[in-house]
């Protein structure tokens, strides 16, 4: 758009950032109603074709507890294709059932998805912190053995609706714990926004000083109080170079009800562009995607970028 963003690098930030792009996944495991597994392949395969490498594309949880994602056994085979162009096409898996029902389909990317805190491990999977990493030990030792990447989602780490204030500490030993169950990346969940920069460079400084380094940790940033793109940045200040994104913003989360959207990938894309930093999307094809997705949805795209772009004539 006329050179917009102007590049503007800025020192000592990343030369290339990986955006995993989770608009397929968490954006949609909250719409009421049920999108069809045929919009759902489409939405993923435009995604790539914008540019994104790594696009989380479902969830093999029981359908009860996640009706939206109910299709994965049917959705899954329709993305072979780009499987087999060198998309990462990562699935969260809860315990060892979702495991088998993963890898029959040939995932080589799986998630776990675990708690900072004891009241949202309990909402979320109905186990203590404790319980849950139990549950999710041979899960990872069991990827791994089959040679799959496993990436360890940790969320409340900034606070919690029933907790409060989470202290650094606490996300620390469980961020470790996790690793140490064989996760190859950890991804921080700001779950219901509330991060601010400060306490952002606190939590990796801190995980870096207990033996964490950089390069296994990624973002995931909600905007409920504005907050993600700020967050972010001191994220990439900090060396970060894995960064969580929605794709028009869509998402939030089923059992934390304060939880707004994603970090919306179009903006993340516009500060990026701007700052000189690589990331491969395609900015205009990206909002394209958001735009007639938002379409299928029914209602218009949250984030700013498509609505700054998208009424552009």
């Amino acid at each position: 758009m006329n050179g917009l963003p102007m590049a503007v690098p800025e020192a000592g930030l990343p030369a290339r950032v990986r955006i995993h792009e989770v608009g397929a996944r968490d954006g949609l495991q909250n719409e009421k109603s049920a999108v069809p597994t045929a919009v759902k392949a489409e939405f993923i395969h435009r995604l790539a074709a914008a540019g994104l490498r790594t696009v989380e594309a479902t969830s093999f949880v029981h359908p009860k507890w996640v009706p939206q994602l109910a299709d994965a056994e049917e959705l899954f085979p329709h993305l072979a294709d780009l499987a087999a162009a060198g998309v990462h096409l990562p699935v969260l898996v809860p315990n060892e059932r979702g495991l088998d029902r993963a890898l029959a389909l040939g995932a080589d990317r799986i998630a776990v998805f675990g708690s900072a805190t004891e009241t949202f491990a309990s909402r979320n999977l109905n186990r203590t912190v404790a319980e849950s990493l139990a549950m999710f030990e041979p899960v990872v030792a069991r990827a791994k053995e089959g040679g799959a990447h496993v990436r360890g989602y940790l969320s409340m780490c900034f606070g919690d609706p029933w907790e409060g204030a989470v202290p650094v500490h606490q996300v620390v030993r469980t961020a470790k714990a996790l690793l140490d169950l064989g996760c190859d990346e950890l991804s921080l969940g700001d779950t219901i926004g509330v991060a601010t920069p400060g306490h952002v460079r606190a939590l990796l400084g801190e995980l870096n000083e207990a033996g964490v380094s950089t390069d296994r940790i990624g973002v995931h940033f909600h905007d409920t109080y504005g907050q993600a793109l700020s967050n972010t940045l001191a994220a990439l200040q900090h060396g970060v170079t894995t960064v969580d994104a929605s794709a028009g913003g869509l998402g939030g989360c089923p059992y934390a009800k304060s939880a707004t959207g994603n970090l919306a990938t179009e903006d993340l894309v516009w500060m990026l562009d701007g700052l000189g930093i690589e990331t491969g999307v395609d900015l205009a094809a990206l909002t394209a995607t958001s735009v007639w997705m938002a379409e299928q949805l029914g209602r218009p795209s949250p984030s700013r970028t498509v609505r700054a772009l998208s009424h552009k004539e």
